[in-house]
């Protein structure tokens, strides 16, 4: 390549045309497609039960057009669950990320803004959240409250928020120490008006780049709680709830509970390197090395 186009847009455009980044971002889009039109892919219903077409093997394994990708010991459409399985998934996932990304955020914005013993107690608040196994608080909170749809996502949008009150928190510190930050004060910008208008926007792509490395992680914590019966619960469905629902016929029937941990393990993985590509592409240290 030719030096004078190192650093350039041109340089930057070719980085995002690398398989590892075109070959995740295609998998992401085939899944959101597949959870927004998948519908036109089955005529049935996801809860929709024919005993008489019990554990019926997918096409590739000799089944018929009819279920593409089999049914479960209900006789349910694997196409159909797995279409409703998928959204859910994915929207526990983006709500609880956003909840734990803005509840962090602005704790962290908080903690930078006021010290002192504002600063001390929300620094504590998030040692000891990250001190504990989220795993253990969410088993304890699910048992002593029941479940709800709606508990379920304040429990996962208070995953993560730890990490980002502390990326906050330490960004904004040194941002504020930045010349055009004591420009802004100097000119009589307010500190509230400086932490918004100023040093929020120029810390955003660290929080970006945290949001696209929590979210496969709210998915995996969502997939374990449904998986244990803990998560979503019926008539709605998750992939996690599906492969919990499949490990019990994995003899006879283990496409049901393959298929959906097939579709998490793509999805996670995809989500994890377009995170990493992100992050590469936004980390001004990093920008050289590609």
């Amino acid at each position: 390549m030719n030096p004078a186009l190192a650093g350039s847009p041109y340089r930057a455009r070719r980085g995002w045309l690398r398989p590892g980044t075109v070959i995740p971002l295609s998998v992401v889009a085939a899944i959101l497609l597949f959870a927004g039109l998948g519908d036109l892919l089955t005529p049935y219903a996801h809860d929709q039960s024919n005993l008489l077409a019990r554990n019926r093997p997918p096409v590739f394994l000799g089944g018929g057009w009819d279920y593409p990708l089999g049914t479960d010991r209900l006789g349910r459409d694997v196409v159909a669950r797995l279409v409703l399985a998928t959204r859910v998934t994915v929207l526990v996932a983006v709500v609880g990320t956003l909840i734990g990304a803005i509840l962090g955020t602005t704790l962290g914005l908080i903690a930078a803004h006021r010290r002192g013993v504002t600063e001390d107690a929300i620094m504590m608040a998030v040692d000891i959240q990250a001190s504990l196994p989220f795993i253990i608080i969410a088993l304890a909170v699910l048992a002593f409250f029941g479940n709800s749809l709606l508990l379920f996502l304040m429990l996962m949008g208070i995953y993560g928020w730890e990490t980002y009150a502390r990326l906050t928190r330490a960004a904004a510190l040194s941002v504020r120490g930045q010349p055009y930050s004591l420009s802004a004060l100097a000119l009589g910008v307010g500190t509230t008006g400086l932490f918004v208008r100023h040093i929020l926007p120029n810390i955003a792509h660290v929080l970006i780049v945290q949001f696209t490395l929590n979210f496969p992680q709210t998915i995996l914590l969502e997939t374990g709680l449904s998986f244990l019966g803990l998560g979503i619960q019926s008539p709605l469905t998750s992939l996690g709830q599906m492969l919990g629902e499949g490990r019990d016929s994995l003899i006879s029937a283990w496409w049901v509970a393959v298929i959906p941990g097939t579709l998490i393990f793509l999805t996670t993985l995809s989500l994890s390197l377009l995170g990493d590509r992100l992050r590469d592409h936004l980390d001004p240290t990093l920008r050289g090395r590609r």
